[in-house]
């Protein structure tokens, strides 16, 4: 079975980070950014202001519960950054090809090896 994909994301960018891989940095930042969203959960009542002897008191008392992910959910989501970091860099090509500007094709590469790079440890590439 695969490792847990959210400790091999941060495997992986700390040795991005050392290889000054910045196309893998972002692209795996992006993707802990996204799992990391999911895992919130929407609060269902606003606290309201009132007399100090109502106040939570202590750290973390008014902090929400996370949710909780499973594999399947996390390596979803890393899929999905990795399709949208292709569908800019489809995008990016088409608009350098059609024009010639050069910073097109360089951001479609610069998607490119990010989305290689999420398939790659989402075990999907």
């Amino acid at each position: 079975m695969d490792p847990s994909i959210a400790p091999v994301l941060r495997t992986a960018l700390r040795s991005a980070m050392r290889e000054r891989d910045r196309p893998a940095v972002d692209a795996i930042r992006s993707a802990l950014a996204r799992i990391a969203n999911a895992e919130a959960v929407p609060i269902e009542t606003v606290p309201r202001a009132g007399a100090i002897e109502e106040a939570a008191i202590g750290v973390g008392v008014a902090d929400a519960p996370r949710r909780v992910l499973d594999e399947a959910e996390m390596r979803t989501l890393v899929a999905a950054e990795a399709d949208e970091l292709a569908q800019a860099a489809a995008h990016w090509r088409t608009t350098g090809e059609s024009t010639g500007r050069a910073d097109a094709i360089d951001k479609a590469e610069y998607a490119e090896r990010g989305a290689a790079v999420l398939r790659q440890l989402a075990g999907r590439g």
